[in-house]
């Protein structure tokens, strides 16, 4: 299981799971749900109690990786498989991603 801190706005909004069998789950942070000045971090990700699950690293995450030739260096340099998309999150969505979120492995 490998588990990454989400934040917003460098204030922890909640914790992103890949678990053995290869489920995610992203669960916001219970300090986060009651700041009312606290934004969800996407539309797709409304603020709630429960839980999210996917079959697969959610399409908000996954757009946060690079494609193409720049996934292809990253991977080589990272020394990372190309298919290990949640491996590749915690390595590169830690600074200078766009927008407010960032990501740090646990």
């Amino acid at each position: 299981m490998r588990r990454a801190l989400v934040l917003s706005n460098n204030v922890v909004a909640g914790v992103l799971t890949e678990t053995d069998d290869m489920h995610y789950i992203f669960k916001y942070d219970d300090a986060y749900l009651v700041e009312p000045e606290q934004r969800s971090i996407s539309l797709s990700f409304p603020k709630r109690k429960e839980e999210y699950i996917s079959d697969e690293l959610f399409p908000f995450f996954f757009n946060m990786l690079s494609e193409g030739a720049n996934k292809t260096i990253q991977c080589r340099t990272l020394k990372i498989d190309e298919e290990d998309s949640f491996g590749l999150l915690l390595a590169t969505a830690g600074h200078d991603t766009i927008g407010a979120i960032t990501i740090q492995e646990l």
